[in-house]
């Protein structure tokens, strides 16, 4: 009787939790089929959350409120302390639950089974002291992250996937400047939610969300937000970007699958600290990249095509500025250590399809060789950093051996979606590019790691 007494206790304080109303509540879909809700709130404890109508119990803190020091090796001059005024708290999704709230609100509920899936990237907006490169954050069409959130929200997806650089706002807007004045910038919660969290507020609803992490999302520039907001492990100082000591944990994350059929999985790579140079065994990424890639190997063996993503492309075409020509976009620091491994293709032979970012614009390019199809999808709101043809002449290669066959590209800001597709010989998907109002542009039918592109509709200039 003293266990059910307790028991009773425990359930009617748990229904007598107050209501607290959080600042934004979110989905993130983790390893397997592990999910997890997060909420960000000012209040001094967590909301509560209740699945399937069950009583409701108080969410586990992630984070607590907090001003770490400054790290000093900021990848900006003007840096400033982070302020992270706000408690993150999450709660782990029940097996077999279908609905949650938190506070009384609905969030997104994983899907069992995965129809469409939302393609975004690179969505901040820039402002960079160091390259003098100050984007009008102010200007909606200057910087549309939010008209691309809202468009890809009204196609209700299964789930989104972000291919990284979330964070863009390092630098102070300059005096005078109106396209980005009063502007928050740093590293702080106020960055976060100018960059993602207030602009993407219906997309965040919409679905849950798989994160790739980015170069921005790297210890010496906004870690320390995606740590305490994004990643999907358990969060501590050794892995906050807290103290530069424990960076050689904290910049990098081993790799976990998604799965999204009975036979397809994402694989998630954090190249966050990679090189733009190739690297040799001498460099503490080299090591720490091929023993990742070891582990992707072994995550290609549970299902029989994978979607690998980073953000860094191994291979893209990427623009020249100023230049009307282009040149290779591939990564050479995670080339040197992927050819290490992999020599004729880059990848195992499990990876069908490559996702990335970095490079600002749309690109889907299939190879004659046995590469797999590489979608560069980093055209969702940061600056775009230049032009890209529309054709490719014959014989264009951008790795040796890596010759294009089929290919195309969009160097204006948008968004994409992937549909399954089932057909009698298993999971084919079509991938769409969208401006940033939700006009279909471009689509690709995707099969066995090849794709065949064609043009829908040309935007006027």
């Amino acid at each position: 009787m003293v266990g059910a007494a307790a028991l009773i206790h425990s359930v009617c304080f748990a229904q007598s939790l107050p209501e607290v109303a959080p600042e934004f509540v979110f989905t993130v879909q983790a390893e397997g089929q592990n999910a997890v809700v997060r909420a960000l709130t000012r209040a001094a404890t967590c909301p509560a959350v209740s699945w399937d109508g069950q009583a409701s119990r108080s969410m586990d803190v992630r984070a607590v409120a907090a001003t770490p020091a400054l790290r000093g090796d900021s990848a900006q001059k003007d840096s400033k302390q982070a302020v992270f005024d706000v408690l993150t708290c999450e709660a782990r999704w029940p097996n077999g639950a279908r609905r949650g709230r938190v506070a009384g609100q609905d969030v997104p509920a994983p899907h069992a089974q995965i129809k469409r899936i939302v393609l975004i990237g690179d969505t901040g907006c820039r402002m960079k002291a160091s390259e003098n490169a100050f984007q009008a954050c102010n200007d909606s069409v200057k910087w549309p992250f939010a008209q691309v959130a809202q468009s890809a929200a009204a196609l209700q997806p299964d789930l989104v996937i972000h291919v990284g650089d979330i964070h863009y706002r390092e630098s102070p807007c300059p005096a005078g400047n109106a396209g980005c004045a009063n502007s928050p910038w740093g590293y702080g919660f106020d960055a976060w939610q100018a960059d993602l969290f207030e602009p993407a507020k219906p997309l965040l609803a919409a679905a849950p969300w798989v994160f790739v992490r980015g170069n921005h999302e790297s210890c010496s520039r906004a870690g320390q937000g995606w740590f305490r907001f994004i990643d999907t492990q358990r969060w501590h100082e050794e892995r906050s970007c807290n103290d530069p000591a424990f960076d050689n944990q904290a910049d990098y994350s081993a790799p976990y699958a998604v799965p999204l059929t009975v036979d397809t999985e994402l694989i998630v790579f954090d190249s966050s600290r990679t090189q733009g140079k190739p690297m040799t065994f001498k460099d503490v990424s080299y090591g720490k990249y091929l023993q990742q890639m070891k582990q992707v190997a072994q995550l290609t063996q549970l299902k029989p095509e994978n979607f690998f993503m980073s953000h860094h492309p191994l291979l893209a075409v990427a623009p020249v500025k100023d230049m009307n020509r282009f040149k290779p976009g591939g990564n050479e620091g995670l080339q040197s250590v992927f050819s290490a491994l992999y020599p004729e293709r880059l990848f195992p032979s499990g990876v069908s399809v490559a996702m990335h970012g970095h490079v600002h614009l749309f690109e889907a390019i299939s190879f004659k060789s046995a590469h797999p199809l590489s979608l560069v999808l980093g055209n969702s709101g940061s600056a775009i950093e230049g032009l890209v043809p529309e054709v490719l002449a014959p014989g264009v290669t951008l790795y040796p051996g890596a010759e294009v066959d089929d290919y195309a590209a969009r160097s204006e800001y948008g968004f994409a979606t992937l549909d399954r597709v089932d057909t009698k010989l298993g999971t084919d998907w079509k991938l769409t590019e969208y401006s940033i109002h939700g006009v279909p542009l471009i689509e690709c039918v995707i099969s066995r790691g090849k794709s065949r592109c064609s043009k829908l509709a040309t935007l006027p200039k």
